[in-house]
């Protein structure tokens, strides 16, 4: 349920295994809200053994490092090496992708494969399983209500889940942060932004990331800064003049950079913990709905994309599909709740004060690029069990 990036890599992922897959969208139009992501050796490994690795390299770009700046100073920290170090070391590529063009490789994707059914512009109202199956309620916009049966369900239908309680029910935890995301021309940039690399600059309190997607025509940044409240719509229009005073203290190059966008949309920062269980019965749970990441490691979509392929494959091995999701379950539960523990600490230093960010970038200088990468093999190394 959902047909996001992680509903959208399951489905093909169960698909290519075999079965029949019927995904459920309560949108009836595919304009992913958002910019861009980030797709790490992981992911983009999951995706090019899907078949989509021709496409990808179209669509997507290949940064050849992540430059690290102070974000008031201006002054280089630290460097992060990506593309062709990042191909050699976890022979995969560290690809950065405008979401709707990552969105629209799986959905053409999807649409390709005959034995996935697409429904849309119907939401999950309801959901109860037996020994036989799952049934699920559903309903259109205009209020008409049908049914659906299956083998099992896998809810990814976000950070806002509706039927994540079944599972787990602790609750969502605002963190009172916002990130704040546009797109400018490239062209726009200042000379010194326009290369082909990503920037984070880190700054108390704050942080901004950027690169170029879309063919490398156009600049991803995001922003994040703290808010006083939160809000539960997702993507909602945030006034510049607001974003600019937060940063006036930016560097002049990023400065320009953060004043060139008319508009911004604004995403309040929440956290909760991975569900456990992740799946009980059969009814599993894949993506943001099952273990929200903050956006401080870039492994929110990475981590659906291993849960698509994880999923699949533990249903392949000829257990029930209670045993089957019991296993997805226990081989993601560990690796999820790091990479959340892993992102929450990188909030912390990237926002950090004078005492604990001197130390931060006294530590990233020292590493060198290649030590820095080498500091997540764990993470970027990762492969599903049975995998080349």
């Amino acid at each position: 349920m959902g047909a996001g990036i992680g509903g959208l890599t399951a489905a093909l992922a169960l698909s290519a295994r075999g079965h029949d897959v019927t995904l459920i969208e309560r949108r009836t139009a595919f304009s992913e809200v958002g910019a861009g992501l980030q797709l790490s050796p992981n992911a983009s490994r999951v995706l090019a053994d899907l078949g989509l690795g021709p496409a990808l390299r179209r669509a997507a770009g290949e940064p050849a490092r992540v430059c690290i700046r102070g974000l008031a100073s201006g002054r280089q920290i630290g460097e992060v090496a990506l593309g062709r170090a990042m191909r050699e070391r976890f022979g995969a590529p560290y690809w950065v992708i405008h979401r709707a063009d990552l969105q629209t490789i799986l959905l053409d994707a999807a649409r390709g494969r005959p034995g996935i059914r697409l429904l849309v512009g119907r939401a999950v109202t309801g959901l109860s399983e037996d020994g036989a199956g799952v049934a699920l309620t559903l309903e259109s916009g205009s209020g008409r209500i049908e049914t659906a049966a299956a083998d099992l369900a896998v809810v990814a239908d976000g950070v806002r889940s509706a039927l994540r309680a079944r599972l787990d029910r602790r609750r969502l935890r605002a963190l009172y942060q916002a990130a704040w995301r546009a797109t400018v021309p490239r062209e726009a940039a200042p000379p010194a932004l326009r290369g082909d690399e990503t920037g984070l600059w880190l700054g108390p309190g704050r942080h901004v990331v950027h690169y170029p997607i879309a063919g490398g025509r156009t600049i991803n940044l995001v922003a994040v800064m703290p808010e006083d409240g939160g809000s539960e719509e997702w993507g909602a229009p945030g006034d510049p003049s607001r974003l600019r005073a937060a940063f006036a203290d930016a560097a002049p190059p990023l400065a320009a950079l953060l004043g060139l966008p008319e508009s911004w949309l604004v995403w309040s920062l929440v956290d909760r913990p991975a569900a456990r269980p992740m799946a009980r019965g059969r009814v599993a749970l894949l993506g943001d709905s099952a273990h929200p990441v903050l956006p401080f490691l870039a492994q929110g979509a990475a981590l659906a994309i291993e849960d698509a392929a994880v999923l699949a494959g533990a249903l392949a091995g000829g257990q029930p599909v209670p045993a089957a999701l019991a296993r997805y379950a226990a081989d993601r539960a560990e690796r999820v709740r790091t990479i959340q523990a892993h992102a929450r600490r990188n909030g912390r230093l990237y926002h950090a004060g004078a005492l604990v960010s001197a130390a931060r970038d006294a530590v990233m200088g020292r590493l060198g690029p290649a030590r820095m990468t080498e500091r997540y093999a764990w993470l970027y190394g990762w492969r599903p069990l049975g995998s080349a």
